[in-house]
């Protein structure tokens, strides 16, 4: 895609979202519903991902970890908004890859020492790139990439949470 393909397909919701800016507050979904054992099941709305215990804490290691999926999601949405930043910026990207890791420390979550965090305690995003783009170039293109990533972003400045029941 050609970054005038990418203003050609964004403009009119940019000017509705402007004219309009109801119209841009969408609310996202997710839903899981228990499965067998200590699982859950995650309509990703392409396909069914069965979640489970983290080997750390008990698991099997034959369900998809929760504390990977935030990392999963983090590098998928870093790197659409890469690619979109990259395109709007007429950056050739010739390659490019995005990796998280993240700290946790499993006394928090198995409660064995109520001083240990629940949750990451740290998460690092690195981007390997191979461009001809200059120095200059990169830094617009990281800075623009981590402020318009959503989940980088609700991580970052996180977000007003409630539970009911």
């Amino acid at each position: 895609m050609q970054s005038e393909d990418l203003r050609a397909m964004q403009s009119p919701l940019k000017s509705q979202y402007k004219d309009d800016p109801g119209s841009a507050m969408i609310t996202l979904s997710a839903e899981s519903k228990l499965a067998e054992g200590i699982t859950c099941k995650v309509d990703t709305g392409r396909a069914m991902v069965q979640a489970g215990l983290h080997p750390a804490t008990g698991g099997d290691g034959l369900s998809a970890c929760s504390g990977d999926m935030l990392l999963e999601a983090l590098v998928a949405c870093a790197g659409v908004t890469l690619n979109a930043v990259a395109t709007a910026l007429s950056i050739k990207l010739d390659d490019a890859s995005v990796h998280a890791e993240g700290d946790l420390d499993f006394r928090g979550t198995l409660g064995v020492d109520r001083d240990a965090p629940v949750g990451f305690k740290e998460i690092r995003m690195r981007f390997d790139l191979k461009t001809d783009a200059d120095d200059e170039q990169l830094a617009s293109l990281i800075k623009l990439t981590e402020r318009y990533c959503v989940v980088y972003q609700s991580l970052a400045s996180p977000a007003k949470l409630s539970v009911t029941y």
